[in-house]
């Protein structure tokens, strides 16, 4: 199983962010990503329909011979990570706001999370603020309308700085000294939003702990691949216009008939 391919899925496009992250940390690994994005954005859906594009994402995934799942969606992951453990017999790697640390490291008691609203109002989400938050005020703001911004392939400009700020400025104005990205598509808007945020605000995003963690699950399990194969394979059911964008020319974007 060792060469068997990592498989990843998400809503869209923002898993790219945790690819790049794993294929930094584990380049000779073969990887599978499904973009979602027909039914994108899962932050406004109930956890039925998460729970049910989940396992559907992750039964396609395993038709292509996975030996990991990566659940590179916050919103998935808060929501539907235990159900799909439930379900089957193979290791899931999920993406949860970087809570902990920003509630460890913080010097003026203030943190702003951006996330969706499925990760906000998530059993996870609110598990874990109340483990790591006593005395700690949090500022959340649902970030409505960026996902669909960031689908579309827009990383800055004036309608995208507008939304930013409405979001963000509060927590400014509440000392926060870092801001939690809850969705993977937000570091792809880094720039925009460092933009607004003083230079003492710390961003903090997932990517480098869910590889470290996806390393970390493949060696215990002996899975880590030998070969220096380093095989990459991109799957998008509706538009492929915005991945074909983020990816250099040497990927090639499979569009499939899969709703």
């Amino acid at each position: 199983m060792q060469n068997q391919p990592i498989g990843i899925f998400d809503s869209g496009v923002g898993g790219i962010t945790i690819l790049n992250a794993i294929k930094n940390l584990l380049p000779n690994e073969n990887i599978i990503y499904l973009s979602d994005n027909f039914n994108s954005p899962y932050g406004e859906k109930s956890n039925e329909q998460i729970n049910y594009l989940s396992k559907k994402n992750t039964d396609w995934l395993l038709n292509k011979n996975c030996k990991l799942i990566v659940v590179a969606c916050n919103t998935a992951t808060t929501n539907s990570i235990s159900y799909l453990r439930n379900l089957y017999d193979i290791n899931f790697i999920g993406v949860e706001p970087a809570i902990k640390p920003a509630a460890l490291n913080t010097k003026t008691g203030s943190i702003g999370v951006l996330a969706t609203k499925g990760t906000l109002s998530s059993q996870l989400f609110n598990t874990t603020s109340n483990d790591y938050c006593d005395n700690i005020n949090i500022i959340e703001k649902n970030g409505d309308g960026l996902v669909e911004l960031i689908e579309n392939g827009i990383y800055s400009g004036n309608e995208l700085q507008k939304l930013l700020n409405k979001y963000i400025q509060p927590m400014i104005k509440s000392n926060i000294d870092h801001l939690v990205l809850g969705c993977t598509h937000y570091p792809l808007i880094k720039e925009s939003i460092e933009k607004i945020l003083p230079d003492s605000v710390k961003i903090l995003e997932s990517g480098e702990a869910v590889a470290k963690q996806t390393k970390k699950i493949l060696k215990e399990n002996n899975l880590l691949n030998q070969l220096k194969s380093s095989k990459f394979e991109f799957y998008c059911n509706s538009s492929t216009k915005t991945l074909e964008n983020l990816l250099d020319n040497r990927h090639t974007i499979n569009s499939i008939n899969y709703e």
